[in-house]
């Protein structure tokens, strides 16, 4: 008769041997330290920015919201004109030119220095004249008067189509000047002070030549163009 039980040994199927995990810390989230801390630092970079411009548009949006700029308005109201010869032996314009120019400064809130004027007489793309107009503070909502005086003679150097259109304009009397206001302004603000600004003024104006005490025409007041 066999026996139930062989000193527990057992002689069924083989019994295969437990599998061996092996877990790998870290797989699939790994990062190079270096393009770890590059990749933080452009990220904090990106907001320190947005936020710095998000910071900047809300201040201009105030400053504008309070201060409600206006453009500054330049007029020549009024010009003498009592010499205008060019002689074609030597190329020399012989000149006599008053002018009286308005600033209008409409804003509430904002001051104007004028450190610096330079007005410019041109005719033809030629510069004949030059003035150094004096400085001065302009206050709110305040209308200022400039008075330059060109006279004298220069060298002007034209060109033939030049020379017809300037004969043309001393048969008609009137003749078309340019003149230009070149500066360096600081705006005042409160108690702040901007830095110096350029701005450069352009009038074309068409003046009577007044012989005589009499002119052929009414000078018209011109509004100048103003270039920042």
């Amino acid at each position: 008769m066999p026996e139930s039980n062989l000193n527990g040994a057992y002689y069924g199927p083989s019994i295969p041997p437990p599998s061996k995990s092996y877990h790998r810390h870290g797989r699939g989230s790994s990062c190079n330290p270096c393009s770890c801390l590059f990749g933080c630092l452009c990220n904090c970079i990106f907001q320190i920015i947005f936020t710095i411009l998000i910071v900047l548009g809300v201040i201009a949006l105030v400053l504008w919201l309070v201060l409600r700029p206006n453009k500054v308005k330049f007029y020549v109201t009024d010009a003498t004109l009592t010499q205008f010869d060019l002689s074609t032996a030597n190329n020399t314009l012989y000149y006599d030119l008053s002018l009286n120019m308005t600033i209008r400064n409409p804003n509430k809130r904002i001051g104007i220095y004028y450190d610096s004027i330079e007005a410019r007489g041109m005719y033809k793309g030629e510069r004949f004249a030059s003035q150094n107009l004096e400085p001065f503070y302009q206050g709110h909502k305040n209308t200022s008067s400039l008075h330059p005086v060109l006279k004298g003679q220069s060298l002007v150097l034209l060109g033939d189509r030049e020379k017809s259109n300037y004969n043309n304009e001393k048969n008609s009397g009137v003749y078309d000047i340019e003149m230009k206001l070149y500066m360096r302004i600081r705006l005042k603000i409160g108690w702040i002070k901007t830095h110096k600004i350029k701005p450069k003024i352009e009038c074309d104006i068409k003046v009577p030549l007044e012989s005589n005490g009499r002119s052929s025409a009414n000078f018209e007041e011109t509004r100048c163009h103003l270039d920042w």
